[in-house]
């Protein structure tokens, strides 16, 4: 499903996806303040950058989604499959410490925007609306293949969440054109869906392309969603380091996208 793209008049720009009716947005790199090699919209608290820089893009990331940037909570992201339900004890503020480690977050309360990070990784955002349950999942490979996604169902499911009527965008990653993998992986993603890749890898030598967002695809088919609900964003941030963060171009010296949901309180 092709993603819709917004220019917001304070100069963000961010995508959406159209399985997903709350307010949610994929981030890029356009319509920030920070400068040099952060250039311009960086949502990273730890890449080098000036304080005020960082909060002010936040204000605009806020602003053109349509959140309370004083009403956000953060994940300590460590590549792992721990997943936190959070509520307004959990809000975050911006330059100080997270005092938990997860990848994913889940969450019942209105108001609140759960927030995960990329620059190469799988942005996965949940909701079932009739529930009022969404969540936020950064999908590296080491999460994905611990089945992050399946501990973000089952603590959906402990808020009143179902499968059938969860929708999920996966936003803007590394694509299988560029994401080059040692058998190792392909090897470990195999043992996580417990079936063949297929077409999810293609071998080159000794080494794999690997579509990482078509293996969370369906993985979210196996935990029981419809397909009709997922949508899977086309774009390579790779391919693309301009408009989107890349670690595997720029390396240590990049900036963070963000990826947001919401549900909007009463």
């Amino acid at each position: 499903m092709t993603f819709a793209e917004h220019t917001h008049p304070n100069g963000v720009v961010y995508q959406t996806a159209p399985v997903i009716h709350t307010v949610h947005g994929f981030s890029t790199r356009y319509g920030g303040v920070s400068r040099d090699n952060l250039f311009s919209l960086n949502l990273g608290e730890h890449r080098g950058d000036a304080p005020a820089n960082v909060t002010e893009n936040y204000r605009r990331f806020a602003q053109a989604l349509g959140f309370d940037p004083g009403r956000m909570v953060f994940p300590h992201q460590v590549h792992g499959k721990a997943v936190r339900t959070v509520t307004a004890a959990d809000i975050h503020t911006l330059h100080t410490p997270v005092p938990y480690d997860a990848d994913g977050l889940v969450t019942a309360e209105r108001g609140l925007t759960l927030i995960c990070f990329t620059a190469d990784c799988v942005p996965t955002l949940l909701c079932d609306e009739q529930a009022g349950v969404i969540a936020a999942v950064h999908c590296g490979w080491r999460s994905s293949v611990a089945d992050i996604l399946g501990q973000a169902l089952e603590a959906m499911r402990a808020l009143g969440a179902r499968p059938e009527r969860i929708s999920a965008a996966i936003g803007p990653a590394i694509g299988k054109c560029c994401f080059e993998v040692g058998p190792e992986v392909t090897e470990a993603a195999a043992r996580w869906l417990g079936e063949p890749l297929g077409d999810l890898a293609l071998a080159r030598g000794d080494r794999f392309l690997l579509d990482l967002r078509g293996a969370n695809a369906r993985r979210l088919r196996q935990l029981g969603l419809d397909p009709d609900n997922i949508a899977v964003s086309e774009e390579c941030t790779m391919c693309h380091p301009e408009k989107f963060w890349s670690h595997r171009v720029v390396g240590e010296r990049r900036g963070s996208m963000a990826a947001a949901i919401l549900l909007p309180g009463d």
